[in-house]
C-alpha cells in the first residue's frame, strides 16, 4: 500500500509542468502617428513688483512680541528685517537681503541676556491626605494555657 501511495505521488509530481508555456503569438504594436499639436512654453521673463509690507505684535499677557518688514524694488532687490522674542528673554533681530545674483544674505543679532531661572518644584497635592485614626483593640494578653 505504501508503494502505491508514494509511486502515485511520484508519478503526478513528474506529470505536472515545470514551467509556464512559451506565448502562441507575438503581438505587434504600432508607434502613434500623430505629432503633439501643443507648443513648448517660452521662457518668460517677469517684471518684478515692487511692494512693502510691515506687521507686528505685542502682546504682553501672552509674552508674543514679533515683527516683520520687508521692501522690494522694481529690479528684484528685496531688503528686510524680523523680530522674535525668545523663550530665554533675548529678542532675536534677523535683518536680511535677497537678489538674483548674491542670493540670501542674513546677520542675526541677539538683543538682552538671557535668563535662566532656578528651577523649583511646584509639586503640590490636588487633595489632602487621608487622616485615619488608629485602631481602637485590646492589647493581647500572653497566657499560656497549660
Amino acid at each position: 500500500m505504501k508503494v502505491l501511495i508514494i509511486s502515485a505521488l511520484l508519478a503526478t509530481a513528474l506529470a505536472a509542468p515545470q514551467q509556464y508555456p512559451k506565448p502562441e503569438y507575438k503581438p505587434e504594436y504600432k508607434a502613434a502617428e500623430y505629432k503633439p499639436a501643443y507648443k513648448a512654453a517660452g521662457d518668460y521673463k517677469y517684471e518684478y513688483a515692487p511692494y512693502q509690507f510691515a506687521w507686528a505684535v505685542k502682546d504682553d499677557y501672552t509674552y508674543n512680541d514679533y515683527a516683520h518688514e520687508q521692501v522690494t524694488d522694481d529690479k528684484g532687490y528685496t531688503k528686510g528685517s524680523y523680530r522674535v522674542l525668545l523663550p530665554d528673554g533675548r529678542v532675536q533681530t534677523v535683518t536680511y537681503t535677497a537678489d538674483a545674483y548674491n542670493g540670501y544674505n542674513a546677520d542675526v543679532q541677539y538683543t538682552g541676556e538671557a535668563k535662566y531661572p532656578e528651577y523649583k518644584p511646584a509639586y503640590k497635592a490636588s487633595y489632602p491626605a487621608p487622616e485615619y485614626k488608629a485602631p481602637a483593640y485590646k492589647a493581647p494578653a500572653y497566657e499560656q494555657k497549660y
